[in-house]
C-alpha cells in the first residue's frame, strides 16, 4: 500500500491539478452548487490519476465515488446509474482492488502487473456483456428510466470497463473513456432538464481526458513490463 502521490511524475501532478482546478471550478461557477458532485468528481479525478499509475488505491477511491455518484444519480432518476455503480461497479472495484494488490509488477510492487487478454477471457466478456445488456434494459425498461438507451450503453460501457479492470488489461482505460462519451450525452440531456447538472457534463469531460492518459499510460508500463519478466 504505498503512498501514489509520491509515484507522480511532474506531467501526472500537472493532468491531476489542472483537472482538480477545472472540476472546482466549474462546480463553483454554477448558481446551485451542489458538494456531492463536487466531492465526487474530485475523488473521481484522483483515482483516474491514480489508476494511470496502476495503483491499488485507485480502486479503494472508485468504490468512494460510486457511493456518491449512486445518490447523484438517485436524485435525477437515472436507475440505471445508481444500479451499475452501486451494483456493479462498487463490488468489481473491491475485486479489482484484492486483484491487483495481489498481483504487483515485478519491476515496481507499486504498481500492479498488466496482463494480456486471452481467447478465454474475450469470450468471458462477450458472453457477460450479452447477458448484462439484456437483463439491465429489461429492469431499467420496468423502472421506466430517462434516456433508456443511453442508460442501458452506459451500462454495458461500464462493465466492460469493470471486468478489464479487475483483469488487469490496458483496455480498461478504452472502456472507461467509452462510458464517459455516453455519461457526456446522459448528463447534457439532464442539463436541459436542469441547468445545475452542467458540472456533471464537465466533469466526466475531463475523466475522459485522464482515461484516455490512463491508456496511454499503461501501454507504455506493458512495454516495459513485458522487458523486466
Amino acid at each position: 500500500m504505498y503512498n501514489p502521490i509520491k509515484e507522480l511524475t511532474k506531467r501526472e501532478w500537472l493532468i491531476w491539478l489542472s483537472s482538480l482546478a477545472i472540476v472546482l471550478v466549474s462546480n463553483l461557477l454554477t448558481a446551485d452548487l451542489d458538494i456531492l458532485t463536487l466531492a465526487a468528481a474530485l475523488i473521481g479525478v484522483t483515482s483516474l490519476i491514480f489508476a494511470a499509475k496502476g495503483n491499488v488505491w485507485a480502486q479503494i477511491l472508485m468504490v468512494v465515488f460510486s457511493i456518491l455518484y449512486g445518490i447523484i444519480s438517485f436524485r435525477f432518476r437515472y436507475w440505471g446509474e445508481m444500479i451499475t455503480y452501486l451494483g456493479m461497479t462498487m463490488p468489481m472495484a473491491v475485486w479489482s482492488a484484492i486483484t491487483w494488490f495481489k498481483n504487483p509488477s515485478e519491476g515496481n510492487s507499486s504498481e500492479v502487473a498488466i496482463q494480456k487478454l486471452t481467447r478465454r477471457h474475450v469470450i468471458w466478456l462477450t458472453v457477460s456483456t450479452v447477458l448484462v445488456t439484456v437483463v439491465f434494459y429489461y429492469i431499467l425498461m420496468i423502472l421506466d428510466t430517462p434516456n433508456i438507451v443511453f442508460s442501458t450503453i452506459s451500462i454495458v460501457t461500464s462493465f466492460l470497463a469493470a471486468a478489464l479492470t479487475m483483469l488487469r488489461s490496458s483496455y480498461y482505460a478504452v472502456g472507461y473513456a467509452a462510458n464517459d462519451v455516453v455519461l457526456i450525452v446522459l448528463w447534457v440531456l439532464a442539463s436541459f432538464e436542469n441547468p445545475s447538472y452542467i458540472p456533471v457534463v464537465v466533469n466526466f469531460v475531463i475523466f475522459f481526458v485522464n482515461d484516455m492518459y490512463g491508456f496511454v499510460s499503461w501501454k507504455k508500463r506493458e512495454v516495459r513490463q513485458a522487458v523486466d519478466m
